[in-house]
């Protein structure tokens, strides 16, 4: 059995979210610990020569819709709190670089809970400095050492090279979960995650 399995996210993505709310239950069912791995989207979209759905599938309203459909369902069956956010896509390169400091500062959990929740429970616009600001505030974290260490030269590098590395191991989008060096890819892939992690 596997003890631990990482999951590569970028707040931006709306699959990220409802993978996140998906990983206690996960986690108690399998005693594995999830390492959280911090990546740009945008910069794996780049990398890997992918795009957003909303892209790809801009000639095929079908499956634009069916997709759509297939991701209420998943919100529905497991009654997570969700809002699609008014200003999709967001622009998350402030606070990726936040979750990496975030991890410096030993304040982690609690940030990614507060953006995520923020982002896509409650519809904030979290490419505003100024409502993350807030955001985090509120979550009583210290947003003024976050937002600083979030513009160091050291964590900006460390995000580009958390997503290069994720690119490099087959990644092209979110969520991403590797169990060892076995990639699986979507939300959908939970049931094999648990699979490969409880395995002998």
């Amino acid at each position: 059995m596997a003890e631990s399995f990482e999951f590569l996210f970028d707040f931006g993505g709306p699959n990220s979210y409802l993978a996140y709310k998906m990983l206690p239950d996960l986690c108690a069912r399998t005693g594995a610990e999830v390492v959280y791995v911090p990546v740009l989207l945008g910069g794996l979209f780049k990398l890997t020569n992918n795009q957003a759905p909303m892209m790809r599938y801009a000639e095929t309203p079908a499956k634009q819709k069916y997709e759509m459909l297939e991701f209420q369902r998943f919100v529905n069956a497991h009654a997570i709190p969700f809002k699609m956010n008014p200003r999709f896509p967001l622009n998350t390169l402030y606070v990726m670089r936040g979750a990496i400091a975030a991890q410096r500062l030993a304040c982690f959990a609690p940030y990614v809970d507060a953006v995520m929740t923020a982002m896509w429970r409650d519809g904030a616009d979290m490419g505003d400095l100024y409502v993350v600001r807030d955001v985090l505030n509120e979550a009583d974290l210290d947003s003024a050492a976050l937002l600083a260490l979030a513009d160091d030269p050291e964590v900006k590098a460390e995000l580009m090279a958390n997503t290069e590395a994720a690119a490099k191991r087959g990644a092209f989008g979110v969520p991403t979960f590797f169990v060892d060096e076995e990639m699986f890819w979507g939300k959908e892939r939970l049931g094999q995650v648990e699979a490969a992690l409880t395995k002998s």
